[in-house]
C-alpha cells in the first residue's frame, strides 16, 4: 500500500494530467513522473498512467461521437480496428521490456514527443506542400501510432493531429473526434494487456482516475477562456522539464 501523501500526489497529478489532455494533450507528462516519484518502476508507472487516464479519454471520445466520419477516405471503424490491434502489440512489447531497459528508452521517447510538439504542425504543413500520401500510407501510419500509443503514448495525440492534417488535409478542429477516439482505443487495448499481466498498481491508479476525471472536466471549462498560445507554452514547459529530468535520471 502507498502512503496517504502519495495518494494525494497521484490525485493532484491525475487532475493536472486530465486538464492537460483536455487543453492540448500531454497528460502523461504529469502522471508518469508522479508515479515514479511515488516509487513505481518506470514500466509499471507507464502502465498505471495509461489505465488512470483511460476513463477521461473514453468520456472525451463519447462526447465527440456525433462528429465521427471518414479520415482521408478511410472509414473510422477500420482505423479503430487497426489501432486496437496495434495497441495490443505495443503494450505487449512494454510488458516484455525489462525495467532497466525502459528506464534508458523512456527519455528518448519523451524527447521524440517534445520534438513533435515543437515542430509537428510545421512539419506536417511542409510535407503537405510537397507530397501526396495515399490510403495505404495512412493505414500503415495508423498502425505505427497504435503501437506507439500502446507502448508509451506520450505526445501521440499531437502526432495524430499532425498526421491526419497531412493525410486528410483538414484542420485540427475537424480532427478532434477521430483523434480522440483513436487515443481512447489505443489506451483501451493497452489497458487490457496491462491489467491482465498485473502491471497496474490500483492503489495509485484509483486516486489518479478520480483526479483525471476532475481535471478533464475543469480543463475543458478553462480551455474555453485561455489563449491557445498560453496553453501551448505551458504544455511545452511541462514536457521539456519532464524530458530533462528523465535524461538525468537515466544517464546522470
Amino acid at each position: 500500500m502507498i502512503a496517504a501523501s502519495d495518494m494525494l500526489l497521484a490525485l493532484a497529478a491525475g487532475t493536472l494530467g486530465g486538464a492537460m489532455n483536455a487543453l492540448a494533450g500531454g497528460g502523461t507528462f504529469a502522471t508518469l513522473p508522479a508515479l515514479i516519484a511515488i516509487g513505481l518502476p518506470a514500466n509499471i508507472a507507464n502502465a498505471t498512467s495509461n489505465v488512470a487516464l483511460l476513463p477521461g479519454a473514453g468520456a472525451s471520445a463519447w462526447g465527440y461521437r456525433a462528429e465521427l466520419g471518414p479520415v482521408g477516405g478511410v472509414d473510422w471503424r477500420l482505423l479503430c480496428g487497426i489501432t486496437f490491434a496495434a495497441g495490443l502489440v505495443g503494450s505487449a512489447l512494454l510488458v516484455l521490456t525489462p525495467t532497466r531497459a525502459f528506464d534508458l528508452i523512456i527519455p528518448w521517447l519523451l524527447l521524440f514527443a517534445l520534438a513533435v510538439m515543437l515542430a509537428g504542425k510545421r512539419a506536417a504543413d511542409w510535407l503537405a506542400r510537397r507530397v501526396t500520401i495515399g490510403r495505404r500510407t495512412l493505414l500503415a501510419m495508423q498502425a505505427l501510432l497504435g503501437v506507439y500509443g500502446g507502448y508509451f503514448g506520450g505526445g501521440v495525440g499531437l502526432m495524430t493531429t499532425a498526421l491526419y492534417g497531412l493525410l486528410a488535409g483538414i484542420g485540427p478542429r475537424a480532427l478532434f473526434a477521430p483523434r480522440t477516439l483513436m487515443l481512447g482505443v489505443a489506451n483501451a487495448a493497452a489497458a487490457i494487456v496491462f491489467v491482465a499481466t498485473g502491471m497496474v498498481r490500483w492503489e495509485a491508479a484509483a486516486p489518479m482516475i478520480a483526479g483525471a476525471l476532475l481535471g478533464g472536466w475543469g480543463g475543458a471549462l478553462v480551455g474555453r477562456r485561455l489563449p491557445a498560445g498560453l496553453v501551448r507554452i505551458w504544455t511545452l514547459l511541462v514536457t521539456g522539464i519532464t524530458t530533462a529530468v528523465f535524461f538525468v535520471r537515466a544517464y546522470g
